[in-house]
């Protein structure tokens, strides 16, 4: 099924009432990415063909439209009024209806949702619900990387010049993107992965190894939409867009997790994964199962946060986070110490799936 473009606007004389959403991506089966881009690499972890000389692939005709028409809108106070629709609580009839239409157009699997239809006091409690127990089970052992979230797999590859791709002839800078020249320097010669979210998947993501979560950024910016249409035609979109970047250095093997100082585990050759939520039109917010922290509070700056002795400790395949529709996660490893398996672009992913191996 195809979800192209689909808007539902607030009305309160009728069932669709409070589906609530400008569903504002462009939705196919596997979610955002673009099927022609190559640059991934197979699933043999073979090297990925480098892409930064292609040139982008030019929106036309209604794309180009919307596109324009976008630059317009007040996305940020659009997302945030959606995010307060979609929490709105309805009488339980019209309430079970609303979730039980979105799931059909969606194409959520009900069957995993811990909790019956009815138990579900607004959209937004649907959308951020959790599964039953066994339904996303953690593979591999302790030396595996598992898929943070439920999606599909976006662009990925080599970290190279500082450079990550956004989508085919779309390069983009790791500085820009985690706010932080100096440990962007640390990602040179690792790898990235992008995971895009559709409104059909589980919105909860969680860490792919164990270990401690030791800074939190929050970058403010716009909200465009990640979709097609935004890949193609935003420079530096997850640069762009508000963003949660999330450190977090794994436990090694028989011992706690490494120093609680992040910048002094850096200094000293700590593996250290970047973990990036990114949030886009829509969007209601990106929030923390461990911290107030969250995105598009409006009139928002940049906040810094080193946890130092407070910093929590996960498991493989916990929860840390959740998206209030939407959107992507995008995670860097350093050179040494991981491989990731790179997949064809637009394969689905569940979490827990085990996605690369740690070497050491």
């Amino acid at each position: 099924m195809k979800l192209a473009w689909v808007i539902f606007f607030p009305c309160p004389a009728s069932p669709l009432n409070l589906v609530c959403h400008v569903i504002l991506w462009r939705m196919p089966d596997s979610g955002a990415p673009l099927s022609q881009s190559p640059v991934s690499g197979p699933l043999t972890g073979q090297e990925p063909e480098s892409s930064l000389t292609n040139s982008p692939q030019p929106l036309r005709g209604l794309r180009r439209a919307l596109l324009g028409l976008l630059y317009l809108l007040p996305k940020n106070g659009m997302s945030r009024m959606m995010g307060r629709f979609a929490s709105l609580e309805l009488p339980p009839p019209i309430q079970q209806a609303e979730i039980r239409l979105f799931a059909r157009l969606a194409g959520v699997d009900l069957a995993e949702a811990r909790e019956p239809v009815g138990e579900y006091r607004s959209l937004q409690a649907f959308f951020t619900r959790a599964l039953k127990e066994g339904a996303r089970p953690i593979e591999g052992n302790e030396g595996s990387i598992v898929s943070p979230c439920d999606g599909a797999w976006g662009a990925s590859g080599r970290i190279e010049f500082g450079t990550l791709i956004q989508v085919k002839g779309r390069p983009y800078s790791v500085a820009d993107l985690i706010g932080d020249e100096g440990l962007a320097d640390c990602y040179e010669g690792g790898c990235f992965a992008t995971f895009y979210l559709s409104p059909r998947d589980y919105h909860r993501f969680h860490t792919p190894v164990a270990g401690d979560i030791t800074r939190l950024d929050y970058h403010p910016g716009a909200l465009w939409p990640v979709n097609s249409i935004g890949l193609q035609g935003i420079d530096g979109l997850f640069a762009r867009n508000e963003r949660i970047c999330a450190f977090l250095i794994p436990a090694r093997s028989g011992l706690p997790a490494a120093s609680p100082s992040l910048d002094a585990g850096l200094e000293e050759g700590r593996d250290t994964i970047a973990l990036v939520a990114v949030g886009a039109t829509m969007v209601g917010s990106v929030k923390l199962n461990f911290d107030p922290l969250t995105t598009n509070v409006g009139a928002g700056h940049r906040v810094t946060q080193r946890l130092g002795d407070q910093a929590p400790t996960f498991k493989r395949g916990e929860e840390w986070g959740h998206f209030e529709f939407g959107s992507t996660i995008v995670m860097l490893t350093p050179p040494d110490g991981f491989s990731l398996d790179f997949r064809p672009l637009g394969e689905p992913l569940r979490l827990g799936q085990v996605i690369g191996q740690r070497v050491r």
